[in-house]
């Protein structure tokens, strides 16, 4: 069990992440490739990824095991930002930094050299990692990312709504299940035991698509307090469903979808439950449902339980679409090579 200890002073740092984070998703992306769990959520991913890689997993298996403690320094805080600037700042990584990460592995496995040479700040060993990391990026991660922005915003949704409607006591009770609010500590499934004292930096929560049934945090005390946890899934989430692009107008929304769906469209905006849609809108509660579920079938709204009600919030597909268009989203069965 981890056990996060806090201060007042940490409750009013409480904060979510703003946007999901490249490479976490990427490194924990590979953890579910290698596993079988989760069939229905990953199992087409994991079929469609598998036909684009080109020898990253091997490269990266040496790094990241099946389990347990993966270094800290492959998920720097700028993977918010997108893969870019996170693997500029991988590059920037002092190498008794890279060295002091790298030790935790060598009881657990035999590193190649490689790795012993990244320990030691080889620039060359460096670069192949940040080739393999960029590449695995583009075959895993990059095509499904309209579909895991989609579900983390609606998991952002909620817990805003939670901290607007009760401050961080409640945020920190809508977490998922496994993760349990005894104030003035936050208890969490974890594979070992442990104790994190905050000691006033407050506590980052990032919401992750990839992550499964536990969350994560970083080995090293001293880096910024963060915890990793899974969204919830629903079916419409399934990386592998047909995503299709409109480029038209916004005139022409109420022609598209009708006048009353783009109005409920229009409503959920940032986000709305079932009930308040249906007052909005003015429409019976279950009109209202059956209209977010043809949205949310033709994947303009993701759909996620919020305590006793469903709250509706749009995926990027339907923010672009109440623009008035925008890139082309690509399909996530479209092949997309290094």
């Amino acid at each position: 069990m981890l056990r996060i200890h806090f201060t007042g002073l940490d409750l009013a740092r409480v904060r979510i992440a703003a946007r999901p984070d490249a490479l976490w998703e990427s490194i924990l992306s590979f953890h579910r490739l290698r596993d079988k769990q989760g069939a229905s959520i990953y199992g087409r991913w994991r079929c469609e990824t598998r036909t684009r890689l080109n020898g990253e997993t091997r490269l990266l298996a040496s790094l990241v095991p099946p389990r347990g403690y993966f270094p800290d320094f492959l998920t720097p805080p700028e993977g918010v930002l997108g893969v870019e600037p996170a693997i500029e700042a991988l590059r920037e990584i002092p190498a008794h930094r890279l060295n002091r990460d790298l030790s935790q592995l060598a009881g657990m496995r035999t590193r190649p050299g490689w790795v012993h040479a990244l320990g030691d700040g080889d620039t060359g060993s460096l670069s192949r990692l940040i080739g393999a990391l960029r590449s695995y990026h583009r075959a895993a991660i990059a095509p499904y990312w309209p579909h895991i922005r989609a579900q983390i915003e609606a998991d952002r949704a909620a817990r805003g709504r939670a901290l607007l409607d009760g401050g961080a006591d409640r945020l920190l009770n809508s977490l998922p299940q496994m993760i349990r609010w005894r104030s003035p500590v936050l208890e969490t499934d974890y594979p070992v035991d442990r104790d994190l004292y905050l000691g006033g930096r407050g506590l980052l929560l990032l919401p992750s698509f990839f992550c499964r049934r536990t969350p994560v945090t970083f080995h090293d005390r001293d880096l910024t307090p963060t915890l990793v946890y899974p969204v919830q899934h629903g079916t419409e989430s399934v990386p592998g469903a047909p995503v299709h692009a409109y480029t038209g107008d916004v005139c022409s929304l109420g022609k598209l979808v009708g006048h009353t769906r783009s109005v409920v469209l229009q409503t959920i905006g940032a986000g709305c439950t079932t009930g308040e849609l249906a007052r909005r809108v003015g429409v019976s509660a279950a009109s209202a449902s059956q209209h977010a579920s043809v949205l949310r079938d033709a994947g303009l709204v993701v759909t996620l339980r919020h305590g006793n009600a469903v709250l509706h919030t749009l995926t990027p597909l339907g923010a672009a679409l109440l623009r008035g268009g925008a890139a082309a989203v690509p399909a996530l069965s479209e092949t997309v090579r290094s």
